[in-house]
């Protein structure tokens, strides 16, 4: 499967997808943020849940996007003591990649089903590439595609109550 050349995901689809799989309305939503002490309003969510030719359209940002992980991770796994950690001023993919990772509590062999389920095979080492630091020589750019098939093997799992394989 060719991995370069797909068109990118907005950080609205992003949001609207994960609305999607796990079956959210707004308040939950907002609920995220504010575990993640970073206040929003339901209108807002909601302009940002709308398509790019809706009406009230409203482009979320890195900060506003890194800020709803930083919420889900801590509602889905605890939330840290101490301060939290504030908005990520450029999200990339990887970054995304690793805190639905953490935020679903996910290690390589599952998430390389849910990818599989997406219809992308991947290795243990091609994985383990996303979730490396930049300066890592073996850091790789998690394409686009890498999400997209992610998402598809979780909408299967969370919204078609499709069960993952157990060892």
């Amino acid at each position: 499967m060719d991995l370069h050349g797909y068109e990118e995901m907005t950080n609205n689809d992003i949001l609207r997808r994960l609305k999607y799989i796990f079956r959210w309305e707004v308040p939950e939503i907002k609920e995220l943020f504010e575990s993640a002490e970073y206040p929003v309003d339901e209108e807002q969510i909601q302009s940002w849940l709308k398509r790019e030719d809706e009406p009230d359209f409203l482009g979320c940002s890195d900060a506003d996007l890194s800020m709803f992980f930083n919420g889900f991770i801590n509602v889905r796994r605890g939330k840290k003591e101490g301060p939290q950690p504030g908005p990520v001023a450029f999200l990339t993919n990887n970054i995304i990649f690793m805190k639905l990772k953490i935020a679903l509590n996910l290690q390589a062999d599952k998430v390389l089903e849910l990818l599989a389920m997406g219809k992308l095979e991947l290795s243990k080492h091609e994985l383990s590439a996303y979730f490396r630091k930049p300066e890592n020589k073996r850091y790789r750019e998690c394409p686009g595609l890498v999400l997209d098939c992610l998402f598809q093997g979780l909408r299967m799992v969370y919204r078609d109550d499709v069960p993952l394989k157990t060892k």
